[in-house]
């Protein structure tokens, strides 16, 4: 009994044997018969001789060494025999699947995987009242408070506590009309940061073989007081046609439209009040040429002879320049102005031999830097 037992026992384990001493090919029974016959007795010309199976199915294919094979084709008996039944049983067989699973997993809606609704509602809440109640200064027990110090007066200076210097000159033209020709500037500038800043103008105009006409400067302290308009006070002091101070006062800045506003009142140590209007606006045809629409008025709150000045609307001005951007910073431009003066102002030209209305045409530069 013991020997037909060990017989059936030899029988069974006689084909893992023999696959064992052969190496495993992967190839089944029949397959193997129709394979084939390979002759190994040949060597493959360039192909270096690969290392025996040693049976071992812990062989480390890591150890193996690849530059000793050359481009032949791999020796069945020189792979080491892998154990497909250690494999994944979890492995799916697609060679099993029908071509209508495949055309169903084609089918399949990925849009509807594990999305659900990605919309994420945007709370309009206050926060909580735990937000922010940390202590101010909490870097200072980390990094210490003189280090902190420090690392906060430079960004406080790097971010938005930087000063800078700004010099424009608006109109430095030349300009051609009837009798003798003129020029005028309208140079200005500040120095300083994004909330105060010292401000300086500086106006005048004449005729060439003549006296200056008009000349002033203005020195003012400058304080934003929104995120488009500064609020300005100081001095002016004309030098021609006389020699007179005013206090200043007024607003500076850009409104709706991006009309560039500048209006002012003045109060002179005569006693004589004036107030000034200007605003302009550049129109973009193309990315270097502009348009730029100017009008100024000048008004007096009473009669002031000595300067020519009526009560009411002094002068008026309405202008039309063109210019040429070469660089941002500078443009040369040509354009005409109309001059107006009006009321009482009219009546002291007209005795003084002027001409109430002036029609020039000009050729300027537009600079800043």
């Amino acid at each position: 009994m013991k020997t037909l037992f060990a017989l059936i026992l030899m029988g069974a384990a006689a084909p893992a044997l023999a696959q064992h001493a052969g190496g495993h090919t992967g190839l089944t029974e029949t397959e193997q018969t129709n394979a084939e016959p390979e002759d190994n007795d040949e060597a493959t010309p360039g192909a270096a001789a690969a290392p025996k199976n040693t049976g071992d199915n812990a062989t480390d294919h890591l150890n193996m060494d690849h530059s000793a094979m050359g481009d032949a084709p791999m020796d069945r008996d020189t792979i080491p025999a892998m154990d497909h039944d250690e494999m994944d049983r979890d492995v799916m067989d697609h060679s099993q699947m029908g071509d209508s699973a495949m055309e169903g997993m084609g089918q399949m809606d990925h849009s509807q995987m594990g999305q659900g609704d990605m919309s994420m509602p945007i709370p309009d809440a206050p926060p909580p009242p735990a937000a922010g109640s940390g202590p101010a200064r909490a870097a200072d027990a980390v990094w210490g408070a003189e280090a902190m110090r420090g690392a906060r007066d430079k960004l406080r200076s790097e971010q938005g506590g930087q000063t800078f210097f700004w010099i424009q000159g608006e109109r430095a033209e030349y300009r051609i009309r009837e009798g003798k020709n003129g020029y005028l500037w309208d140079i200005q500038g500040f120095y300083g940061g994004d909330i105060d800043k010292f401000w300086f103008k500086s106006e005048g105009e004449g005729s060439f073989g003549e006296e200056i006409e008009a000349a002033e400067v203005q020195a003012l302290w400058s304080r934003a007081i929104g995120p488009w308009f500064d609020f300005q006070a100081g001095v002016r002091q004309d030098f021609a046609p006389r020699d007179r101070t005013y206090a200043a006062v007024g607003v500076q800045g850009l409104a709706p439209y991006l009309f560039e506003l500048d209006v002012a009142a003045f109060l002179s140590d005569r006693g004589d009040l004036t107030a000034r209007l200007e605003g302009e606006i550049d129109q973009r045809i193309t990315q270097r040429l502009i348009l730029q629409p100017r009008a100024e008025i000048n008004l007096a709150a009473q009669d002031i002879p000595e300067l020519a000045i009526g009560a009411g609307i002094d002068t008026a001005e309405l202008g039309l320049r063109l210019r040429y951007e070469i660089a941002r910073e500078f443009a040369p431009y040509i354009g005409v102005e109309q001059e107006w003066k009006l009321d009482k102002s009219a009546d002291y030209a007209r005795a003084g031999g002027e001409d109430p209305s002036v029609t020039n045409f000009v050729v300027g530069l537009r600079f800043w830097f």
